[in-house]
């Protein structure tokens, strides 16, 4: 039996054992696979167990260790994917009805991954349609809510929600999630994991549903940030048949060396706005940043309409995607009542507005350049989230009244124009919920945020915390 405390370590640790024998790749992926059995449902973070697949891979891992055959840090690594993921002989459903039977061949990145040895045990929970029709509560996917597994009465945080919770609660060692607009940062925040959101291009969307194809991006979701590192190294890079991707690899050691002092931009108005717990977590994480970095504060955007380009841009995309399912009338067979109704609007997005969106995006991209060059930044800092975990039951807009949402829109920012991102635990607030730092980094600079994060976190223990109960 391999214990519960074994399968909370972060993939270096749980890597060194597999090359040195001390732990079976089979036992491993059975181990989790009972925890994916015995949490994931209560959770809402399991759609499918992929044990025969899983099995099958991980006799394969154990057998080439054995023969000396050790193909890097995933060999043998158990991981989940985001069920709009394709994976060869299982569903993917995208957490809604209407794909409930759809079957895909692999994904890209599970592609990727499978070379580099890894072991895919689960297809994750995702709000239905990754959140494209405007849900406003949790129950928005036929596997019903997620939870966070630091208090099942609240959020997993969306759309990847199941990542989220299956890697707070160690159902799985990492996850694949995906972001358009906050999709990985959400669930990273309210379930308190670490995740990075890659540059866009820097990794194939290949045989993923796609929700926005020029603002989907692919990343890992982790205990901690140089876990992040040893993903993002496995499924970066040029895919000749993603037309999005560009000729960047990523190497974890070589990429990843922490700058003499980082510069580091502290975001004008970002924490004022957040809950006071989130506000008093986030100064906590500045005085350790202050320590090895230096800290520039009140920095402000360029003046550019980020958040409307955004919305624009992927309410017409997702209208020409999901143009079939609106058509058919099978949007009604959507759980959340809000995204029976949500994906009409975009039917009628004009052209003009989607193309005066479109040319916003080179002068912000050229603008938020300027901005980290000109300020020799290498990250800008802000609270993930400005709350908690919203409760599990109930419409958002009624969960908190003490959160102004106001600062800088760096989230419509960097996902309008495709920048990096990587999201911490940095503490707890109410109700034993988790608290999240984010950087936002230069476009390719993944390696600095994965560094910066790295020094954060040896300095402080929150992306070591086990939730109780699990």
């Amino acid at each position: 039996m391999i214990p519960d405390e074994t399968l909370y370590l972060p993939l270096a640790e749980l890597a060194a054992g597999i090359r040195a024998r001390r732990l079976d790749p089979v036992e491993l992926a059975e181990a989790y696979m009972d925890r994916l059995q015995r949490f994931g449902p209560d959770l809402g973070a399991l759609v499918t167990l992929t044990r025969e697949r899983a099995l099958a891979e991980a006799r394969q891992a154990r057998d080439e260790i054995r023969a000396g055959r050790y193909r890097g840090p995933l060999h043998g690594m158990p991981y989940g994917a985001k069920d709009l993921m394709g994976a060869e002989g299982y569903p993917t459903s995208w957490g809604a009805q209407p794909y409930r039977e759809q079957r895909l061949p692999d994904a890209a990145v599970v592609e990727k991954l499978k070379a580099a040895g890894a072991v895919l045990v689960a297809k994750l929970a995702s709000v239905e349609l990754a959140g494209g029709f405007g849900y406003e509560q949790a129950n928005a996917s036929f596997t019903g809510p997620g939870r966070t597994p630091w208090n099942r009465d609240y959020w997993s945080g969306g759309s990847s929600t199941g990542p989220g919770a299956a890697v707070a609660a160690a159902l799985v060692p990492f996850a694949l999630g995906s972001e358009t607009w906050g999709s990985i940062f959400a669930p990273a925040a309210m379930s308190g994991v670490t995740g990075l959101r890659p540059t866009y291009g820097r990794v194939s969307r290949r045989g993923a549903m796609a929700l926005s194809w020029t603002m989907d991006k692919i990343g890992p979701m982790c205990r901690t940030a140089d876990d992040c590192g040893v993903v993002l190294q496995a499924i970066a890079g040029l895919d000749p048949r993603d037309e999005s991707t560009v000729n960047r690899t990523f190497r974890a050691a070589q990429d990843t060396r922490l700058p003499p002092r980082p510069r580091i931009a502290v975001l004008k108005g970002n924490a004022e706005g957040s809950q006071p717990e989130v506000r008093r977590n986030f100064d906590a994480s500045l005085e350790v940043l202050s320590g090895f970095a230096e800290l520039v504060r009140d920095v402000e955007l360029p003046d550019i309409p980020y958040n409307a380009a955004a919305s624009i841009i992927i309410d017409a995309e997702a209208a020409s995607i999901f143009e079939e399912l609106v058509s058919s009338g099978r949007v009604q067979e959507l759980t959340a009542p809000e995204d029976r109704t949500g994906g009409y609007a975009g039917q009628v997005v004009l052209a003009k507005d989607y193309l005066r969106a479109m040319r916003v995006r080179k002068p912000a991209g050229e603008a938020l350049d300027r901005l980290f060059v000109e300020g020799r930044f290498d990250a800008l800092v802000h609270p993930t989230w400005n709350t908690v975990a919203f409760p599990a039951t109930g419409n958002f807009d009624d969960a908190y009244k003490d959160a102004t949402w106001g600062g800088q829109p760096i989230s419509g920012a960097a996902n309008l124009v495709g920048l990096p991102g990587i999201a911490m635990p940095n503490g707890f607030g109410r109700e034993n919920l988790p608290t999240s730092i984010a950087l936002t980094g230069r476009a390719w600079t993944e390696g600095k945020l994965i560094a910066i994060g790295r020094e954060l976190q040896r300095r402080t223990d929150w992306h070591r915390r086990i939730p109780p109960g699990y």
